[in-house]
């Protein structure tokens, strides 16, 4: 059986954000990928960086207006999607005005970290999840890339598992370079609990801290594949992949990427 639906869930991509190799693999590897046959979906936050004008984003009215309850408070959740025309493609944003006024991606222009980036990446996250429910489209593979997307493997398996949107999809992973320097801390921990999650599923791994380093471990326990995106990945990352016995592909050329993720995709299915 081949991944015919590949829903990709990224944390960063160019022409909206600033240009880095990860923009840049969040921007054209979906592109690839329906290239090469696949249909796809792709979501992005909305990041404060991102002028909505310049890059024609609008709001969806009909998947927006629902509130995400997140440490007892309601944050409302606003869709919103523009087009790159050149690539056929359509990218679905994640707007909250608490959590994406920042014109920092993670920090400040000081570098200065964003206290509150567990809790976008929770927002995030779910947010994503609750706007597939309405799209009703139906992904045999979903691609998360970029610290952002690290809880989604999360949501998707312990409190979405039962989801007609999700409960036959296999998560996919891409373990990077370290993209953050502080501990998002404990609060994190226990505020990530909903439906059916319990601080236990992932005490294992962190009780009373969360790095780069625990998040991604976090996401690598819920996913179904592993790939190592580049060389620059902290060993005890891909140590800890190994040690799951999941499948793991790892960095490659990149003129050979599409079609490896594409084989990667449909391995998973068998």
């Amino acid at each position: 059986m081949k991944a015919k639906k590949v829903l990709f869930i990224t944390s960063e991509m160019v022409p909206f954000v600033p240009e880095s190799p990860r923009s840049l693999r969040g921007r054209f590897m979906p592109q690839a990928i329906q290239e090469l046959g696949h249909e796809i979906r792709t979501f992005s936050p909305k990041w404060g960086i991102i002028n909505e004008r310049r890059n024609q984003l609008h709001e969806v009215i009909r998947l927006s207006g629902m509130n995400l309850i997140i440490d007892d408070t309601d944050h409302p959740l606003i869709i919103k999607v523009a087009s790159i025309l050149s690539a056929r493609m359509q990218i679905y944003f994640i707007d909250n005005d608490e959590f994406f006024l920042h014109k920092g991606l993670l920090a400040d222009e000081n570098g200065n970290e964003y206290p509150e980036n567990g809790e976008r990446a929770i927002f995030y996250a779910r947010g994503v999840l609750e706007t597939m429910k309405k799209l009703r489209w139906v992904p045999d593979v979903i691609h998360c890339h970029g610290w952002a997307t690290a809880l989604a493997p999360l949501y998707i398996k312990k409190a979405y598992q039962d989801e007609p949107s999700f409960c036959d999809a296999k998560v996919v992973f891409s373990v990077s370079e370290k993209e953050f320097e502080a501990d998002l801390g404990k609060h994190l921990l226990d505020i990530i609990p909903f439906k059916g999650i319990k601080t236990k599923d992932y005490s294992d791994i962190c009780t009373d801290k969360c790095t780069f380093e625990d998040l991604s471990k976090i996401a690598i326990k819920f996913s179904d594949g592993v790939i190592v995106d580049n060389k620059e990945v902290p060993e005890c990352l891909i140590e800890y992949a190994k040690s799951t016995n999941k499948p793991i592909l790892e960095p490659i050329d990149e003129e050979a990427i599409p079609q490896a993720y594409s084989d990667f995709y449909d391995s998973l299915m068998e």
